[in-house]
């Protein structure tokens, strides 16, 4: 059953990035978004929940959910390297210029 008023989210992720207001944010979220989906493919890889994540982490199943949903704020380099060794990966932190 189809929704005459539903809008395909490509089509208005598209027309929204015209907007460079919108396209600053959402370019601002993109290494987050990324850090996100790459510690969620990691942990289910080890087949690990968020609860043994946390608890290999020593932190708690709340704060890698905030993580894995791209809305930690004020990540520290420790946080990411306990994370990565629980999940037996490497972390690479690069700078690049702005542009």
């Amino acid at each position: 059953m189809s929704n005459i008023n539903s809008i395909n989210f490509e089509d208005l992720l598209s027309k929204e990035l015209k907007n460079p207001a919108f396209k600053q944010e959402f370019d601002s979220l993109e290494e987050e978004f990324i850090l996100a989906k790459e510690v969620i493919l990691l942990r289910k890889t080890k087949n690990l929940t968020q609860k043994e994540l946390a608890k290999l982490v020593g932190t708690s199943q709340p704060a890698i959910a905030r993580l894995e949903s791209g809305s930690y704020k004020n990540l520290s380099l420790s946080f990411i390297r306990k994370v990565a060794e629980a999940l037996g990966a490497i972390p690479e932190i690069h700078l690049r210029k702005a542009l």
